[in-house]
């Protein structure tokens, strides 16, 4: 096969260092399906890996880039066939095995999903890890006892890819929710989303006693640290707390009080180590019952390979609103 384009990291002098190369196939680890790449996103965990501000990668050099949708090119596994429209997902892209920010990737048949009926290769990639991490949170939230009447949903971290897509997909499962945010010049766009209110992350009292006044039914909580505490002692009875991220902080200082009196329950959420029939029934909700409404808003903007080297270094700095959608090849 000719070469093709991709973003790799390498690892020099110890410092982590990202470029453009022209690649083969025999540059990519193994795998049975060779997809061609039409569409990838970027999130925050990438912003970590490309400039090295966090340890992501587990080897080097590495392609960049935990999700990708393109078209089968050729297959070893009877699964998949040329032309076949797929999907994958984190699955340790761009952390343990060549990613997503390729114009052609080699996978193992194992990670590869078909791409849900009624979503385009596109709205795959715009969800992306964001999105399918936050149906993921509502699905594991819902099936320990969620509801509407147990009260209003907090979301935390409520402008990034996550909180955009878990206001959007509670709203539309009928949650009144509460936006919290850092950014007010954000709010608009918050309640466009959904948002029945949107509370500043400034001007509000998060309080020091082990239970404070029950103001949520539930949250999903991308912050950690001071901010998810905080929820623990203000969730109401038998309500879910949704853990994903930990860009306050990953320390958690609370007590069993909210847990042993309250009966509040915190559900870890990580979109990579679940059992494939579980992911494929939650991407097929995001194409269904959880399709968020407003795709064409959360993606903010759309950038070509060449251009996606500038895009990293805001989201490390959280000056990011909404999603990136990287185009790569295809319509």
């Amino acid at each position: 096969m000719q070469q093709f384009k991709a973003l790799r990291v390498h690892q020099e002098d110890g410092k982590v260092v990202s470029r453009l190369e022209d690649l083969t196939l025999d540059d990519l680890g193994p795998g049975e399906v060779v997809v061609r790449t039409h569409w990838s996103d970027v999130n925050y965990k990438d912003a970590l890996a490309v400039t090295g501000a966090g340890k992501i990668m587990r080897r080097f050099p590495l392609v960049a880039g935990i999700d990708l949708a393109g078209e089968v090119v050729s297959s070893q596994d009877p699964r998949f066939q040329p032309r076949d429209q797929v999907v994958v997902i984190g699955s340790g892209l761009g952390e343990e095995r060549d990613g997503g920010y390729s114009e052609f990737a080699r996978l193992p048949a194992s990670i590869v999903m078909p791409l849900p009926e009624g979503m385009s290769l596109y709205q795959a990639m715009a969800i992306g890890t964001a999105g399918f991490t936050a149906a993921l949170a509502v699905h594991r939230m819902e099936q320990n006892g969620q509801q509407p009447a147990l009260g209003p949903i907090l979301v935390n971290g409520a402008t990034g890819g996550v909180g955009s897509f878990a206001i959007d997909m509670l709203a539309t499962r009928g949650y009144e929710v509460t936006a919290f945010t850092g950014k007010p010049e954000a709010a608009g766009y918050l309640r466009e989303l959904g948002a029945s209110q949107v509370l500043l992350r400034g001007e509000t009292e998060l309080g020091s006693r082990p239970l404070e006044r029950t103001l949520w039914g539930g949250a999903v909580d991308s912050v950690g640290g001071e901010e998810l505490a905080w929820l623990t002692r203000t969730v109401a009875p038998l309500g879910n707390i949704a853990s994903i991220g930990l860009a306050g902080g990953h320390e958690l200082k609370t007590t069993v009080m909210p847990f042993i009196l309250r009966g509040i329950n915190l559900l870890g959420i990580n979109s990579v180590l679940i059992p494939m029939e579980l992911k494929q029934r939650v991407l097929a909700r995001c194409a269904g019952d959880l399709r968020p409404r407003h795709l064409d808003l959360a993606v903010k903007r759309q950038v070509t390979l060449d251009e996606l080297p500038q895009v990293f270094r805001e989201y490390v700095e959280g000056k990011v609103i909404g999603r990136t959608v990287v185009k790569l090849g295809g319509s």
